[in-house]
């Protein structure tokens, strides 16, 4: 007999795999069949790990793979792999609410995704805690930022208020609260100082919203190798729907995805690696159809503007990331396709106790997806399991995605509302 536990295991991923939404659970008995993309993600996490001790630039990957193909399933498992090696992990969906071309937005909900390994509370919260004073690694970092790094000094002004005045509940979670993303004013920071008798110590000067959200990633991929946590890893799905933005916010998403690729001269975010998923028709349907390879940067370049042409150049260079540094994903081949049934068959008999049947279900193509599979063996042994002698009817149908502008994607960045940090 099974123990109540692992049949619960098995229930939950069946579930996930059902709806096409991978947890760790379905990850951990699936495993991953992209072997090569694997082996880069190592290679990445083993560079980004030794690279923190200098300036070096984070590179990270862009995955490609259709709708229903498995790119969730891939960064979910990469997700685990990473925090089994201590990384940190924060898995982002490009959505309205987080814009790719918004730093803020995006920081914001990279550092409210964050898992830290072996903990389940706030991340940033477990790293703050994890700091000590007396470690070298500490050391390392309170010394870069005080004397080598370039950030705004609001950060080290907080660090040492966060160190100097750590019997203050309140005062450290409004500290840990602005590392998570969250506004701290200058003058109350001011009158904290004032308080620890370092009035003139740290100047904090004004700062613009857009270049405080990206020195808020570079402060906190530092600040989490100082807590003893390997680094940091963003994890960054659906990126295909920045066809739906605006030209202009376009141009900023394109410039944005080659920063995080390591593909911009400011990419010194030592301690990061980032993760890119994509669909592979966006540079056939958005790039050549919709012409946003000349369309982009010549709308930009006739502004004249020496933003705008800067713009223009970091927009070209996240598009020719698209066109010629995308990692298709493997299709599953037969025995593969064996392999994964057989898999699920043996999650399926243990989630419901019973002996699942053979199942011909979805027929094998070349054109048919992964989790197309998947649901087509599972609603049939679902059935099966109800009625032994009933014989479903599986369709599968394709969801198009959609590539066309939308105005209600259209939103304003937080650095347009509220243009600097006093």
């Amino acid at each position: 007999m099974m123990n109540i536990d692992e049949q619960v295991i098995n229930q939950r991923a069946i579930e996930a795999l059902r709806n096409g939404v991978p947890n760790r659970d379905a990850v951990t008995v699936l495993g991953c069949n992209q072997l090569g993309i694997e082996e880069k993600f190592r290679q990445k996490l083993e560079c980004t790990q030794n690279a923190i001790d200098g300036n070096g630039k984070n590179e990270g990957l862009l995955v490609a793979g259709d709708f229903g193909s498995g790119k969730s399933h891939l960064l979910e498992y990469l997700k685990h792999l990473a925090l089994e090696r201590n990384f940190v992990c924060s898995k982002i969906v490009i959505s309205k609410e987080t814009p790719l071309f918004d730093p803020a937005k995006l920081y914001r909900a990279a550092a409210e995704a964050a898992m830290v390994p072996g903990k389940r509370g706030s991340a940033m919260t477990e790293i703050a805690t994890a700091l000590n004073p007396r470690e070298p690694a500490y050391a390392d970092f309170y010394e870069w930022l005080h004397q080598q790094s370039d950030l705004n000094s609001i950060f080290a002004a907080t660090l040492f208020l966060y160190e100097r005045m750590s019997n203050d509940p309140e005062l450290s979670n409004r500290i840990i609260r602005f590392w998570s993303g969250d506004k701290f004013g200058s003058s109350e920071i001011k009158k904290y100082l004032r308080a620890c008798r370092e009035p003139v110590t740290y100047r904090i000067e004004k700062i613009p919203v857009r270049e405080l959200a990206l020195q808020r990633f570079r402060f906190a991929a530092r600040l989490i190798v100082a807590a003893g946590y390997a680094g940091w890893v963003l994890l960054i799905d659906e990126t295909e729907l920045i066809a739906k933005y605006s030209l202009m916010q376009r141009a900023k998403s394109y410039a944005e995805l080659a920063r995080w690729m390591g593909r911009l001269e400011d990419s010194r975010y030592a301690g990061i690696t980032s993760v890119f998923t994509i669909t592979p028709a966006f540079q056939s349907i958005v790039l050549e159809g919709n012409d946003d390879l000349e369309k982009v940067p010549n709308r930009l370049r006739a502004k004249g503007t020496e933003n705008d042409l800067l713009l223009a150049s970091q927009a070209e260079r996240g598009m020719r990331v698209i066109q010629n540094e995308r990692i298709p994903l493997n299709p599953p081949d037969s025995a593969g396709l064996d392999q994964t049934y057989e898999k699920i068959r043996g999650i399926h008999a243990k989630a419901y106790n019973w002996t699942p049947p053979p199942v011909p279900s979805v027929e094998r193509l070349g054109t048919t997806r992964m989790r197309q599979y998947i649901r087509g063996w599972i609603t049939e042994w679902d059935l099966k399991r109800l009625d032994s002698e009933y014989t479903p009817e599986i369709e599968v149908t394709n969801l198009e995605q959609d590539y066309t502008e939308d105005k209600e994607l259209e939103i304003e960045t937080e650095e347009a509302s509220n243009n600097s940090i006093e």
